[in-house]
């Protein structure tokens, strides 16, 4: 019989390391260096969990470089990911759900990122919500906020909050962890935590709970904000008080070794007096806030909107002209049924708070989808209109954005 709750001289049971697997399997996700696969996992299952529990908890375990691969940004650039082996993942979701238990509680109420039953919704319902009263917006963005965390001081931050020796030694080992990169020359890091590590999200969240949610708690309780990670929106009444405070947050971050984007940090005029003249609109996590003329008892005034942002919009747009939908020979049926999935993502998020601002790209992809019927069907224009209309008739749901615009 198999003791689920056998431990050694680390506290890690075996039922930790197998809950631990679950959630890290469910994610999915590529292979390590090692290029351990989850179908080679599945099979020596019982095996490696135990091999790994067995090092967890003998203190003996030493985590694997963690592969570098590039992914392209939507302004053009590229964001290095750092993808660790699958057994590492599995290690770091073990100690993610123990220190996620001790911390969890105190962060603070405007952190939105990566924490449970928080949602990028809420974060931008409350940034909406907040520029009712405030007329000024503090729009940051910490330049290569994973990449430039000081490892001495987030180690300070962990122990002030956990004071598990084996916790902090196995993150520890983690920040060490060097990087092979896409050339496969191998380099040690000596700063940040690598963005594609399960306890990556939660170490760096405890790292700005440190040094801005309990500063601004602390030094402008009157001033709300919201925090998603890195991407961070502060609150204002006045212009004179938005430079003030966004000068006081670099200086805060600058002793924590963080650097504010030059470009990207902006102060935001949505409906204020000021002397200078500002940007009249904010992007937050794929929506942009901006100021909108409303009638409000037979008066018109200028009321803060949610609508979807342009990045976001040529984002879809991009998606949809990469998929060559109209090159596809199958059935109308098929092709709705691998749209779909996509489809219901992009409304769900994006349609939230309005689902009329979705419409232009309800359109395209009408267009696009009127182009496969054209080179699948050989029909004209108008022709093939009438067939694509006629299909909509029999079946009003086939594709779920036609509840939207109609073909």
């Amino acid at each position: 019989m198999i003791d689920y709750y056998e431990v050694k001289s680390q506290p890690i049971t075996k039922l930790m390391v197998w809950q631990a697997y679950r959630k890290v399997r469910a994610n999915k996700g590529s292979s390590g260096i090692d290029k351990m696969t989850w179908e080679f996992l599945d099979n020596n299952l019982k095996t490696q969990l135990y091999q790994l529990w067995n090092r967890m908890t003998s203190g003996t375990y030493f985590p694997k470089a963690v592969k570098e691969v590039s992914i392209k940004k939507s302004d053009g650039g590229e964001r290095k990911l750092g993808i660790p082996t699958l057994l590492d993942r599995i290690a770091q979701e073990v100690v993610k759900t123990h220190l996620e238990a001790i911390v969890e509680p105190k962060f603070h109420q405007s952190s939105f990122g990566y924490r449970p039953k928080r949602s990028c919704h809420e974060a931008v319902a409350q940034s909406s919500k907040n520029c009712f009263g405030h007329d000024f917006v503090i729009d940051l963005d910490i330049k290569s906020f994973f990449d430039k965390i000081d490892q001495e001081l987030l180690m300070q931050t962990i122990v002030h909050y956990c004071k598990d020796k084996w916790i902090i030694l196995y993150i520890e080992r983690w920040l060490k962890a060097g990087i092979i990169q896409q050339d496969g020359c191998y380099i040690d890091r000596v700063t940040g935590t690598p963005q594609g590590g399960v306890i990556s999200p939660l170490i760096a969240n405890l790292f700005m709970h440190v040094c801005f949610d309990k500063w601004m708690e602390r030094n402008h309780p009157e001033k709300p904000f919201e925090r998603y990670a890195d991407d961070i929106v502060v609150h204002c009444k006045t212009e004179k008080q938005a430079i003030f405070v966004l000068k006081q947050i670099r200086q805060r971050l600058a002793k924590c070794k963080l650097e504010l984007h030059p470009i990207k940090t902006k102060i935001v005029n949505l409906r204020g007096k000021s002397v200078e003249t500002y940007a009249k609109k904010y992007d937050f996590l794929g929506f942009t806030i901006r100021p909108q003329w409303c009638k409000i008892k037979g008066r018109g005034m200028l009321m803060p909107s949610i609508f979807i942002s342009n990045k976001s919009e040529k984002g879809i747009l991009a998606k949809f002209k990469a998929m060559q939908i109209h090159k596809r020979r199958i059935p109308i049926e098929e092709l709705a049924k691998d749209l779909r999935p996509i489809i219901r993502g992009i409304i769900n998020y994006y349609g939230k708070f309005s689902k009329g601002h979705l419409r232009f790209i309800c359109h395209q992809l009408n267009v696009r989808i009127l182009k496969w019927v054209k080179w699948e069907k050989g029909l004209y224009k108008m022709r093939a209109l009438e067939w694509l209309r006629g299909k909509f008739k029999t079946n009003s749901q086939l594709f779920p954005h036609w509840l939207l615009v109609n073909p």
